[in-house]
Parts: structure tokens; sequence; C-alpha cells
């Protein structure tokens, strides 16, 4: 299996879609992310009829729907709730390794 671009993280962070190591396909289903995140109710057939030309299937766009959806669920729960991760902006771990820590969370010295 060959490894993620490490920039990928950097970029994707930054919603720099354009410049993240994504392949066009994937680069247009996260703007489809973004649309429902943001506004679903914009979503136009010619959007999907796109998505649909680069491969990715309706099955495929519908779980890409159902997934985005379920976050910005419970990303407004929890915003209701005033529920915080302090650990929500930290990178992932690399393989085997420990999280690292967001900036402005460690104590000084």
């Amino acid at each position: 299996m060959q490894e993620p671009d490490p920039s990928l993280h950097e970029h994707l962070s930054r919603a720099d879609l354009d410049g993240a190591p994504l392949s066009e396909a994937e680069r247009e289903l996260l703007r489809l992310v973004e649309t429902i995140t943001r506004h679903a109710y914009r979503i136009t057939d010619e959007q999907v009829d796109a998505l649909r030309c680069l491969g990715w299937t309706d099955e495929q766009l519908a779980e890409c729907v159902y997934i985005a959806a379920l976050f910005a669920f419970f990303n407004r729960v929890a915003d209701a709730f005033g529920l915080d991760d302090p650990n929500y902006f930290a990178a992932p771990p690399p393989r085997g390794g420990e999280p690292t820590e967001p900036e402005g969370s460690g104590e000084s010295a």
C-alpha cells in the first residue's frame, strides 16, 4: 500500500484542495462535502452528474452525503452543548507514534 503524501494533512487542514495531492475525482468529491457542510440546498444536478463522470457511483455519492451530514449533525450538537475537544486540531500521529500537541496547548516552562 502506498503511503499518503505527508503534505496532504497540511493542505487539507487549510482547506487547500487545489494544492493538495489529490486526484481530480477526490478533489471534486471534497468540494461536494464542502457544499453539503456549508449550504446543502445548493447542490445541483450538474454537480452530481460531474461526479458521476469522474467515476463516482450513486452508492458512493450517497455514502458521502450520509457521512458529511452526520459529521455536520454531530458538530452542531457538540456546539449547542458547548462540548470542546482540546485535541481536535492535533495532527494525526505518525504510524506507531504519539499524536502531536495542537499549538498553544502545551504548558509554559
